[in-house]
């Protein structure tokens, strides 16, 4: 029995290396080159009065257990699916992955927004304040959280083997493309500020995770906008500020937008 169990153990630290390594290949990829364009770019700045470099080798290093944990539920769900162990995947073909990849992050998207109230709220909040340390967000912002924080907040990526027919590499689409755009999410630089980003589309830009970061009390979604639409958590300068953005070329004065007006 000590035996089975030490040898599936050796065989999943191997998925999650995998994993874990290209997570942290792929943050500082990231980060280094959001960072080579904002410095090029200093006018797209959001929030004008306030700078969140400072904090950057303390993000790094939270980041680094927080992916670790992160890394840990995935790999853990891919070690069980090639295992046989979750509902069989479809098989990948030109209509399942994209199909797949759709689902998934309209699902995650619904997580995100629930586990992420769940995290405002004052039983659940001590475990998120670390991350809301960081009032200017930075590239490194992203990942800047405690464990059980990330568990709350990625714990669909243990999840969803269990409950959806998704091939591993629509999954892992989807968890590169959260990881790159939550990255881009938290940099503090808005690039992509356009009617296809505030309302009636449910998409969403730079300005809207970092209206959560200097308010505190708005906008908790993660890759569009409808939950908070819908619950009334938008954040009710938003969509002022993106349009303003728009005709200006450069993001409205943070604090302006951040009292509502």
């Amino acid at each position: 029995m000590l035996s089975v169990i030490a040898e599936l153990g050796s065989d999943y630290a191997l998925y999650f290396v995998i994993v874990y390594g290209a997570t942290v290949a792929i943050y500082f990829a990231t980060g280094i080159g959001v960072n080579i364009v904002n410095r090029r770019n200093p006018e797209r700045r959001i929030q004008k009065d306030r700078n969140g470099d400072k904090r950057m080798w303390v993000e790094i290093r939270s980041s680094m257990s927080a992916l670790a944990v992160s890394a840990a539920m995935l790999s853990f769900g891919w070690f069980a699916q090639v295992r046989g162990w979750t509902i069989a995947p479809l098989e990948v073909s030109w209509w399942s992955l994209p199909l797949m990849f759709a689902i998934s992050m309209v699902l995650y998207d619904a997580w995100f927004y629930w586990g992420h109230r769940l995290l405002h709220l004052k039983m659940f909040y001590r475990w998120h304040a670390p991350h809301h340390r960081s009032v200017a967000p930075t590239v490194w912002s992203n990942d800047s959280s405690t464990a059980v924080d990330t568990m709350i907040e990625h714990g669909y990526y243990l999840v969803v083997w269990f409950v959806l027919p998704i091939p591993a590499l629509a999954l892992f689409a989807q968890r590169l493309f959260d990881q790159v755009s939550g990255m881009i999410g938290h940099s503090g630089f808005e690039y992509f500020a356009s009617p296809s980003s505030r309302w009636p589309s449910p998409m969403i830009c730079t300005s809207f995770h970092d209206l959560h970061h200097s308010t505190f009390r708005y906008n908790y979604g993660n890759f569009f906008s409808l939950w908070d639409r819908m619950m009334g958590t938008v954040h009710p300068g938003y969509d002022a500020m993106v349009q303003e953005f728009e005709g200006a070329g450069e993001p409205v004065q943070g604090d302006k937008t951040a009292a509502g007006r």
